[in-house]
């Protein structure tokens, strides 16, 4: 038996079957070969160069674009200067950070590579029928959603970090554009950074690639039930199950500070919002609050919740 197959003999089917599609995906797109899609250069390489592209890309955003380690992406922009097709120079704005940007002969091969891209996706869908060609576009499309939420990461920050306050200022800009009642953070049950900070509360963003698309807060209380606050997905991110996520994180966090019910209000204009607090177990309840942006008030009992 090959070893490749007596490994995946001795895994999970589900980490067998990832396994093997890792494996086949990594031949058919050619990764395993020195100089790929016939160019002079690694996978590695090409990727960067693909995604500095025409613009130009910050390193640090390379960086967590790609998921790399600092040093091998170092290497990789040394070799791509060195065979003349990318200059790394000090960025304009700030000093202190670096931009990676491609030459005159970096551009035609970032055009070479776009078109034989085009070549090797044809190449995949050529040997195949109509249907399965139908098939293999809409599989790719659902393993792309699902490779992206599990890339995306909810962690904790200070509410006052550059991102928490791109996600609030998101997020109070929905609110006001979708509904024709006023949202006013300062107004109302607030949750001012003083209170979602530990030990009063917890904020959390969440990142893909780097970049914050969601956001959410919880405020504790001794004697009364914990409130959900603040929980926006950026809508470019919406569908990949991150909104269910990140509900289970933040009452798993109003759970472990000891809260045995948590509440949350919202507005009925967020149908979307009030599809997943339904779903997930939340109930309508009496107002508890004076929120004037809320007609929907819900609770949830978190004693005996799974956990994640």
């Amino acid at each position: 038996m090959p070893a490749a197959a007596a490994a995946d003999a001795d895994a999970d089917p589900p980490i067998a079957q990832i396994r093997r599609f890792n494996r086949v995906v990594t031949e058919r797109i050619g990764a395993l070969n020195a100089q790929y899609m016939g160019r002079e250069r690694s996978l590695g390489e090409a990727r960067v160069l693909w995604e500095i592209g025409p613009t130009g890309c910050a390193v640090a955003q390379l960086r967590e674009r790609l998921a790399l380690d600092s040093g091998y992406l170092s290497r990789l922009l040394r070799a791509l200067e060195r065979a003349g097709l990318v200059e790394v120079v000090p960025d304009d704005r700030d000093r202190r950070s670096r931009i990676a940007r491609l030459t005159t002969v970096g551009d035609d091969e970032w055009s070479t590579l776009d078109a034989r891209s085009d070549q090797l996706a044809h190449s995949l869908l050529t040997p195949l029928s109509p249907s399965q060609r139908t098939r293999l576009v809409a599989a790719m499309g659902e393993v792309e959603r699902l490779l992206t939420a599990s890339a995306v990461q909810i962690m904790a920050v200070d509410p006052e970090h550059e991102h928490a306050r791109w996600c609030l200022d998101r997020y109070a800009e929905e609110l006001n554009r979708r509904s024709e009642r006023t949202f006013d953070p300062a107004v109302g049950a607030t949750a001012r950074a003083d209170e979602v900070r530990p030990p009063n509360g917890q904020f959390v963003v969440a990142r893909l690639y780097g970049d914050p698309i969601g956001c959410g807060a919880v405020k504790h209380h001794a004697d009364a039930p914990a409130e959900i606050k603040r929980m926006w997905i950026a809508p470019d991110a919406r569908g990949l199950g991150l909104g269910r996520r990140l509900l289970q994180t933040l009452e798993r966090c109003a759970r472990e500070a000891g809260a045995a019910v948590a509440r949350i209000e919202t507005n009925s204009d967020l149908v979307e919002a009030l599809t997943l607090y339904r779903a997930t177990g939340w109930r309508e309840v009496a107002a508890f609050n004076d929120e004037p942006y809320a007609d929907r008030w819900l609770e949830k009992a978190l004693t005996g919740c799974a956990r994640e």
